[in-house]
């Protein structure tokens, strides 16, 4: 059985086609690396799902941290892999927005990955601490047009989509507001509830509780659509900013050289998995959107973020080299 598995692999080879046709896929564990710690918002929409991929494959999906370099370590690791789809990257929008931040990068994101899946979009809100005097978002760009350079905004540090989400509104309404950098969502969180800095554009799902709460009061969502965990509240564009959109999206990446039958193999069981109504549900209480699309679309999408970033990096003047 095996020389009979060699001989076609050989004969595949020949013909200049993927020794993966001839194998079945998955045979083992398939490694799916993160960007972030344990905790983050790729942990938290990634968890939920291997359990529903193992079932639909057989083996099982193992998560490995590799955070560092804003994503950069997880990206360079998977860029090095062997191309037999048993590593794989759960990327978020770091991906796209890093080759803006960094001049030197020791990957290509257009080159050296294969696009195979959207997972989930993630809108922000934009909340304030509730002492600001604000109700909604025109009030915030009202204020800050009276006071330019008075308000301050917290981030989880330099270049990530907390801080060029406040810059893409700054860009837009043409005001000044003070960019309050800290390592870490968690730290920006609870300086603003503690009425350190004024506001901030953070993901939903780390925030739904303070704003449940009454800790953070919630001016607006950061997507297109308003949010399902937040229906009463408006997006940023309806509410005096139209054309605003910020999200933050997670999907699957390969290496460039993965088979075509392989992509076709993971997008399939992917959709499958964030189609399921317990994933959904999941997903939606963490405030985010499962979400799926062919290679070809999530190619295009991610060109066509690489651009849009770049434009909001180049104004906001940030650089992490």
């Amino acid at each position: 059985m095996r020389r009979t598995a060699l001989v076609v692999a050989s004969v595949m080879i020949l013909l200049g086609l993927p020794v993966a046709h001839a194998q079945q896929y998955p045979a083992k564990s398939i490694r799916v690396i993160l960007p972030f710690p344990p905790g983050g918002g790729a942990d938290a929409l990634m968890r939920p799902l291997a359990p529903k991929l193992a079932e639909l494959t057989g083996q099982q999906w193992v998560i490995d941290n590799r955070p560092g370099a804003n994503g950069n370590i997880a990206a360079e690791t998977t860029a090095n892999a062997a191309p037999d789809g048993y590593t794989l990257f759960f990327a978020n929008s770091s991906l796209v927005i890093n080759p803006s931040l960094y001049s030197k990068l020791p990957f290509n994101v257009e080159r050296d990955f294969a696009p195979i899946t959207l997972a989930a979009m993630t809108p922000s809100v934009l909340a304030t601490h509730p002492s600001l005097p604000v109700k909604t978002v025109a009030d915030l760009i009202g204020l800050a047009r009276r006071q330019p350079g008075k308000l301050n905004f917290a981030s989880g540090g330099a270049g990530n989509t907390m801080h060029l989400g406040v810059e893409l509104l700054k860009s837009m309404a043409k005001v000044d507001m003070l960019h309050v950098p800290y390592k870490g969502g968690g730290p920006a969180i609870i300086d603003v509830i503690a009425g350190q800095c004024d506001f901030l554009v953070v993901n939903i799902g780390p925030v739904i509780g303070h704003i449940r709460g009454g800790k953070l009061n919630p001016l607006a969502v950061t997507s297109k659509t308003r949010a399902a965990v937040l229906p009463n509240i408006p997006t940023v564009s309806e509410s005096g900013l139209p054309g605003y959109e910020s999200t933050t999206w997670y999907g699957f990446v390969g290496q460039a050289a993965l088979p075509k039958d392989i992509i076709a193999r993971v997008n399939s069981v992917a959709t499958t998995a964030l189609k399921n109504p317990d994933t959904r549900e999941r997903y939606i209480a963490l405030g985010a959107e499962s979400f799926t699309n062919t290679p070809e679309q999530y190619a295009a999408f991610i060109r066509k973020d690489i651009q849009d970033w770049a434009k909001v990096v180049k104004v906001s003047g940030a650089r992490l080299d």
